[in-house]
């Protein structure tokens, strides 16, 4: 059997360990895998072995009244999910389902693997990021030492915090084979407040003045009219026009009260609302990138950016042509491009030096050619290597997942 072929499927903890030191003594390179869904997200990794995580699953404790949950990193998200709802609880940074994004079945995602691509929803700007909801891990270094951060309640602490360290590392640094993490009460009740027939600056200017209001939204996006017709929710695909959409949540009087006085503060412009079951659907499809899922062969890019430099950004991507929404109350621009080239230079060049652009979706060929991670600072670029060479030195782990190596 070739070295290509090489398939570890360590059972726990203590197999995991063994694996990693046995390929950092034989000097194999490992390609970590948890559940497979986004082996297509980041560079192509240069391995000669697969480290299968998914015998490292399952919920190892739940207290519901303590709002903390532990589960094997490759415990399924829809198994997560599914368990929290049956106790009225949520993870409150909405991680989003990328498997169909890369042609595979919706619900393959695993719970580390939201954490350790730090993947966040449409509730990020209330709830912040997949990294501020983890509390602990375990996990095996790529110097095959295994060790634990964090614990089960929110601390201060001194020195390094691992957990928001491993977030966005995509297994680079470490194996978690155990995330402990917070989860919240679910809202009782959602609503959305839809604007019809904004362009982006109105849009991006309605969404401001909702996040500086004190009705508490939880939800923030624009669709221009083109992608807006290709919503599966009726009353967005029925507009024919652009959607800007305010969502709020909580408890049922709170949000009625809250939705009426939004719907008196924009009453100069064309309004309609989303209800509960209608509502949790489109923000699941702006969550999972669902407009812009096809033609699945074209290059998606995922731009951070102040909100107010939205419209500009827009614009200039615009020009390159392709199609484009916002979230986040303009600070996320999803870009689908016209064709499927990844065109990095110039989608980079659309952001003006203010924000970060990643390639989310594109050919193998073009992962392994291009910059998919926005450009460090050199001063940045020199501080990461010397993290990866306190956790991985022998650089056995997602070998150039992120960089070349």
């Amino acid at each position: 059997m070739g070295m290509e072929e090489v398939i570890l499927r360590p059972r726990d903890a203590a197999d995991l360990l063994e694996a990693v030191q046995a390929s950092l003594a034989r000097g194999m390179a490992l390609e970590v895998v948890g559940r497979a869904s986004k082996r297509a997200l980041g560079r192509p990794v240069a391995s000669n072995a697969q480290l299968d995580l998914s015998a490292l699953a399952g919920v190892t404790l739940y207290e519901p009244e303590e709002l903390v949950m532990r589960a094997g990193a490759a415990t399924p998200l829809s198994e997560i999910l599914r368990q929290l709802a049956e106790k009225g609880q949520e993870l409150a940074f909405e991680p989003p389902d990328l498997g169909p994004l890369y042609g595979l079945a919706a619900g393959q995602g695993s719970i580390g693997g939201a954490f350790l691509c730090n993947l966040s929803g449409p509730r990020r700007f209330k709830a912040g990021a997949a990294r501020d909801h983890l509390l602990g891990f375990r996990a095996v270094s790529g110097r095959g030492e295994a060790f634990k951060a964090g614990g089960r309640v929110v601390k201060n602490v001194t020195g390094y915090d691992l957990p928001k360290l491993l977030c966005g590392s995509f297994g680079t640094l470490a194996v978690a084979s155990e995330v402990t993490f917070k989860v919240l009460p679910a809202a009782e009740k959602v609503r959305t407040l839809l604007l019809f027939g904004l362009d982006a600056a109105a849009a991006v200017r309605a969404m401001a003045e909702a996040a500086g209001s004190p009705h508490e939204v939880s939800g923030l996006a624009h669709l221009p009219a083109p992608l807006a017709r290709a919503s599966g929710v009726d009353l967005v695909r029925g507009s024919a026009r652009s959607v800007t959409a305010i969502r709020v949540e909580g408890f049922g009087a709170s949000v009625e009260a809250r939705l009426s006085a939004l719907r008196s503060w924009f009453s100069a412009h064309d309004l309609e609302e989303l209800h509960s079951a209608r509502s949790r659907d489109f923000w699941r499809e702006l969550r999972d990138v669902a407009p812009l899922l096809e033609p699945a062969d074209r290059a998606l890019w995922r731009l951070s950016a102040p909100p107010m430099e939205a419209p500009r950004i827009v614009t200039a991507l615009e020009r390159l042509g392709g199609d484009c929404y916002l979230d986040w109350a303009g600070g996320l621009i999803w870009y689908r491009c016209a064709g499927a080239g990844a065109e990095a230079g110039p989608v980079r060049a659309a952001l003006g030096g203010q924000g970060h652009a990643m390639l989310i979706r594109a050919s193998r060929d073009e992962r392994q050619s291009s910059e998919v991670f926005h450009p460090e600072a050199p001063a940045i670029r020199l501080l990461g290597q010397r993290i990866k060479d306190s956790f991985d030195p022998e650089r056995i782990l997602n070998r150039g997942r992120i960089w070349p190596e």
